[in-house]
């Protein structure tokens, strides 16, 4: 999942500009470059649901489906632990979502958001 570089906020022209997150500190080298314990969603495989980009939760390394897959697992994850922030397991993917502050993460400078936002006007790819 990339390599070495400081986290930061995406820019995001569909916000306002100073948008911060308080939990940047969860995101270093470590814990964004593990190998998930698990390469299914833990609540779809069981279930033999469809499972559409993976998401891992920095805290604890639950693995779970992002918001266009029918269980939306990662967003239910951090409903239920509280935990902030997941990144993104996809191999063309390198960036963090924090649901907390709703903000896009990316490595270093210069990098840009992916874009899209589902139908309910959250960003597609949680």
């Amino acid at each position: 999942m990339g390599g070495t570089g400081r986290w930061q906020v995406a820019p995001d022209a569909g916000r306002p500009d100073g948008r911060t997150c308080a939990h940047l500190d969860l995101l270093d080298d470590e814990s964004t470059d593990r190998a998930p314990a698990s390469a299914a969603c833990a609540g779809c495989l069981p279930r033999g649901l469809p499972q559409v980009r993976l998401r891992q939760c920095v805290t604890c390394g639950y693995v779970g489906c992002c918001d266009s897959s029918v269980g939306r697992h990662s967003y239910a994850h951090h409903r239920e632990s509280g935990h902030p922030v997941a990144v993104s397991l996809a191999p063309d993917e390198d960036w963090a979502w924090c649901f907390h502050d709703e903000v896009f993460l990316v490595r270093g400078t210069g990098a840009r958001r992916p874009a899209g936002r589902g139908t309910d006007g959250r960003p597609s790819w949680e």
